[in-house]
């Protein structure tokens, strides 16, 4: 099991430069916890317009069993909004999942969720699963993460707040992206010449927090997405590192065959191409 420690007073930031840096790399999972203060659980500047239209357009965005009732409004007093769990995902940018351990198991299932910005999974799929079902498709998920996640949880306190993040190449910049498409056919046609624009980076910042009436764990997903040829020249550098080693399963999953050459060549053109002009 690969249960690293939590980094203290480590802001992650709002965005993917920001995000990137302590993202998973290559090698085992990691939880990658960082410990974080109330003013740095969620972007203090939503667009909250955007995340209307997104609700608004996509009723099936938000999902609840009976048993989200309570959390969802101790969740929404806490955060000044009148309602349940579709409302306080309507006050922040955040999506808004809530977890619980119902009388008689240790395992926490989705109890319910607000989701307006998919990464390629709908909340109707996931409801009232466990956690490791619901990180089924993960490679090395339930050898190297599943015990520590699941005594993380139980160990929680209320008060308390961890985030982490992660990554995706998209074939989008779209924030609601559900791929129905084979890899081959959504990554078609990228190459070394415009991957830059072709491709995005996605990245998912995630909180876990306790709410301390009910006890459901509130885990929140904030969603930014940049245009490959956005990143900073050291996170080029990383995504480099990283498409190179990560395990060749997880690789597969997320399609890397149709458009890991095509970075690799694009990264080294940017490098040369920035050495010249800096010689």
């Amino acid at each position: 099991m690969h249960f690293d420690p939590v980094q203290m007073n480590q802001p992650l930031g709002f965005g993917v430069n920001a995000l990137l840096p302590k993202a998973r790399g290559g090698g085992a999972l990691k939880m990658g916890l960082t410990a974080l203060s109330q003013e740095d659980w969620l972007q203090p500047k939503p667009d909250l317009a955007t995340r209307a239209a997104a609700f608004d357009a996509h009723p099936d965005a938000v999902c609840l069993t009976n048993q989200a009732k309570a959390p969802g409004e101790e969740l929404a007093a806490m955060m000044g909004v009148r309602g349940g769990l579709a409302d306080a995902a309507r006050g922040a940018w955040e999506d808004m999942c809530l977890l619980q351990a119902t009388q008689g198991e240790a395992v926490y299932r989705l109890i319910g969720a607000a989701v307006a910005f998919p990464t390629d999974w709908s909340p109707a799929d996931k409801l009232g699963l466990p956690l490791s079902a619901l990180h089924a498709p993960i490679h090395g998920y339930a050898e190297q993460l599943a015990s520590g996640v699941d005594h993380f949880m139980a160990k929680l306190r209320p008060g308390r707040i961890f985030g982490r993040c992660n990554w995706f190449i998209a074939p989008t910049g779209a924030l609601r992206w559900r791929e129905n498409r084979p890899a081959s056919e959504a990554f078609a046609g990228v190459d070394s010449g415009n991957a830059g624009e072709r491709l995005f980076v996605r990245c998912e910042r995630q909180t876990l927090r306790r709410l301390p009436q009910t006890g459901a764990i509130v885990f929140t997903i904030g969603i930014y997405v940049h245009p490959l040829a956005a990143l900073t020249p050291q996170n080029c550098e990383r995504m480099a590192q990283v498409i190179a080693t990560i395990p060749q399963a997880e690789a597969q999953r997320r399609g890397s065959a149709h458009y890991a050459q095509a970075i690799k060549k694009w990264l080294e053109n940017r490098s040369t191409t920035a050495a010249v002009l800096h010689s």
